[in-house]
């Protein structure tokens, strides 16, 4: 009886030393190309060694300065800048209950005594938070001592994502240019004010000089919005008591 030998076994074992020595040499060749890649990059760093160095270094001097400029720059100027602000406030601060307001601000724009003004403050400390305040505080005496136009440019430079302040600055920037007989800018910068925060201190406030302004120029449509937004919104504030009068007062208009 023939005995059956099963074919195929001896070149199946063949194939698959065939398969396993490629596999070999197909990663033989992917590490030797990693080493060649490997050697061209590290003769690239030895051969620029020198400007990998160079750019390290300027980082870390532009990060050391940073925090150098802020540590023993910055922060002494930011106490020096508020210290200085201290004196000139107490003049506005004291302006605003006195009588004799032109003079007081005065003082608190320019200084007195060897101490600096918010005008000062303003040149010698720029880029400080105390600056910035000075900048607002100055608007505010201007705008106390009837000088709009300085009072606007002031104003304008005041910076502040403050809900109150922010809104405040702009409002009074309307209010100056309502001096200045310019009621379309006056109503620009409410429109600004009431934008920047809805809070019921501020909004109220130039939604009220925004609606009396309206009315003044015959604008009887923005008249009532602006009021009938104060009796809906702020229906607890000072200004909604008499609001129902001005809706009709605007009402009436032609």
């Amino acid at each position: 009886m023939a005995t059956y030998k099963k074919r195929g076994y001896k070149p199946a074992k063949k194939n698959e030393e065939t398969h396993t020595h490629e596999e070999h040499s197909a990663t033989a060749e992917v590490f030797n190309t990693l080493d060649e890649g490997a050697g061209r990059t590290e003769e690239w760093v030895i051969s620029n060694q020198k400007y990998i160095l160079a750019g390290i270094g300027i980082v870390v001097v532009a990060v050391l300065g940073f925090l150098g400029y802020q540590q023993f720059i910055q922060q002494p100027k930011e106490v020096e800048a508020s210290n200085e602000m201290f004196f000139a406030q107490q003049y506005f601060d004291a302006a605003v209950n006195s009588t004799e307001k032109d003079s007081l601000y005065n003082l608190a724009l320019n200084g007195a005594a060897g101490k600096y003004g918010l005008l000062d403050i303003m040149d010698n400390y720029a880029g400080t938070q105390a600056a910035n305040l000075a900048h607002y505080s100055a608007g505010m005496a201007y705008l106390n001592i009837q000088k709009y136009q300085e009072a606007i440019n002031y104003l304008e430079g005041f910076k502040s994502d403050d809900p109150i302040l922010g809104a405040l600055a702009k409002g009074n920037i309307g209010d100056a240019f309502v001096q200045l007989n310019q009621p379309e800018d006056a109503m620009e910068f409410y429109e600004k004010a009431i934008a920047h925060s809805d809070n019921s201190f501020t909004a109220p406030k130039f939604l009220y000089k925004a609606g009396t302004l309206a009315m003044q120029m015959g604008d009887k449509e923005s008249a009532l919005k602006y009021f009938e937004r104060i009796k809906s919104e702020f229906p607890e504030t000072e200004e909604a008591r008499t609001i129902d009068i001005f809706i009709g007062k605007a009402q009436t208009l032609e």
